[in-house]
């Protein structure tokens, strides 16, 4: 994907495959940086860092570290919610919620060469987000999740399918995803998985991400 911004055009890398959530809430027995490195090493290249009860200080010193290494490693870092800890920490870009500050705001602040994916639930809201052409979009819960019990009505298979005929942008699927899964989400227009308890609590974090890696490969993309 190419965007212009005045004379200068931004070139984007390719949205797709494993997207790795890095949440300490969801992961008491290893390190975030651990996981980082295991799960790039494994062949995952894009992660999130999440922390909704961390400090702002807190949090901006664990995703300072988290994207110095990213960086080392080559892979893309983005934040979850927040644009002014995205922007402290020179992350890839920010990821937003329904919630969160609109789009249009958030791409003032980013600036044009910054990543904004969107999190969305429902057709519709899969609708408006087009419009504002952020650069990817979470849709979920395809099944219920393993991370939290305060989620959004699971969409289903079907939901997913019946939301990829509405928009080009990246989709990655997301909501109690399992290796076992990814065939069918990508079958039905995902253009990859956001995974967060499938890796973060899998006892061998190395190997599962190779599994999902090469599960994802393995499965012809649809045409979106």
């Amino acid at each position: 994907m190419t965007q212009d911004a005045g004379d200068k055009t931004i070139r984007r890398p390719a949205l797709s495959g494993l997207y790795v959530i890095l949440d300490p809430s969801v992961c008491p027995d290893h390190s975030l940086s651990d996981v980082l490195k295991a799960s790039a090493e494994a062949g995952a290249t894009l992660f999130q860092y999440r922390n909704k009860g961390a400090s702002m200080k807190a949090a901006y010193e664990e995703a300072l570290s988290l994207r110095k290494i990213a960086h080392d490693l080559g892979v893309l870092f983005i934040v979850n919610d927040r644009c002014d800890l995205a922007l402290a920490v020179e992350a890839d870009g920010v990821h937003l919620g329904q919630g969160d500050l609109p789009l249009h705001y958030a791409r003032k602040l980013m600036g044009p060469e910054k990543l904004i994916g969107i999190s969305t639930h429902t057709p519709e809201q899969v609708q408006i987000a087009t419009t504002g052409q952020p650069d990817y979009l979470g849709f979920g819960p395809v099944f219920t999740p393993g991370s939290k019990l305060d989620h959004d009505p699971v969409v289903g298979i079907e939901g997913l399918r019946e939301v990829r005929r509405l928009t080009t942008l990246p989709i990655f699927a997301i909501g109690g995803i399992g290796l076992d899964h990814v065939d069918f989400v990508v079958r039905a227009g995902a253009n990859g998985v956001a995974v967060i308890s499938a890796i973060l609590r899998a006892p061998d974090i190395r190997r599962a991400v190779s599994d999902f890696v090469a599960r994802i490969s393995a499965t012809a993309l649809p045409a979106s």
